[in-house]
């Protein structure tokens, strides 16, 4: 009788533990990044430099878009008071200017991850165009009609290091389709980051690592090619070596006209 009443006890107590963390849990505010729920402090900051800056630069070459500490700016090309486009406590950097200079995409985490936005080039009306919770989004690109961006998605084995793959996703949203997969599957660590499509539309050049094997190593040979840049053709699929050689190549950029490549 004694058993049966102490387990009786145990019983009701852990029930009402339970609705008591109910309770509490429903109190609590739901997180959001951008919220104002936390403990936070306003800091002035007036600087005239900035370092590891992503820049991007309007089609008509009249306008500077920069990121810094977590906010992105625009500037007059010829200089002047940077005016702030994102103002919060979410981070927003990597911003690249739409063809025609109307549009800005970015990656912003205020969902909860990183992923790829959009807002117009004034700041207003930002909207998400990737919704990843667990394979992060970085790296947006447009493509020369201003439909599509390309990203690179990174995905996690092992180990802390990302692999990457390359995704291109409509400007509207939606799940995207998968350009570039890891080769090794679960088992790859290697990285295949910052794609661009090409002037006209027909290619993706991207970075990706061609040192043998599938793990990540900090000891590579840098004398020989760590990095390549890779040439991808959207309408077959065939992927070429565009630039190879001792101490390897990244983040290609082509010309506007098509025939260089940075």
């Amino acid at each position: 009788m004694q058993r049966f009443l102490l387990s009786l006890i145990l019983s009701v107590s852990m029930n009402v533990f339970a609705d008591e963390s109910a309770d509490s849990a429903d109190d609590k505010p739901k997180w959001d990044v951008s919220s104002d729920q936390y403990h936070t402090q306003e800091i002035s900051i007036d600087t005239t430099q900035t370092t590891w800056s992503n820049v991007t630069v309007s089609h008509d070459g009249k306008t500077l878009v920069f990121d810094m500490l977590g906010d992105i700016y625009s500037v007059s090309i010829e200089g002047g008071e940077a005016r702030a486009l994102t103002d919060g406590i979410e981070w927003n950097y990597q911003p690249r200017f739409s063809p025609d200079g109307s549009r800005i995409a970015f990656v912003s985490d205020r969902a909860g991850g990183d992923n790829l936005w959009i807002m117009n080039a004034d700041g207003s009306e930002p909207r998400a165009v990737t919704d990843e919770a667990e394979h992060l989004v970085h790296n947006p690109a447009w493509s020369p009609d201003g439909e599509y961006l390309v990203g690179r998605k990174g995905y996690y084995s092992t180990r802390s290091i990302a692999a990457g793959e390359i995704w291109m996703f409509h400007h509207g949203g939606g799940n995207g389709v998968n350009l570039v997969k890891r080769p090794n599957e679960e088992k790859d660590q290697k990285n295949r980051s910052e794609p661009v499509f090409s002037s006209d539309g027909k290619f993706v050049y991207y970075s990706a690592d061609i040192t043998p094997g599938t793990v990540w190593q900090y000891n590579k040979n840098s004398v020989g090619s760590v990095f390549a840049i890779k040439r991808l053709e959207l309408a077959t699929g065939v992927t070429t070596t565009a630039v190879s050689g001792p101490g390897g190549a990244i983040r290609p950029t082509p010309s506007p006209d098509g025939k260089q490549l940075a």
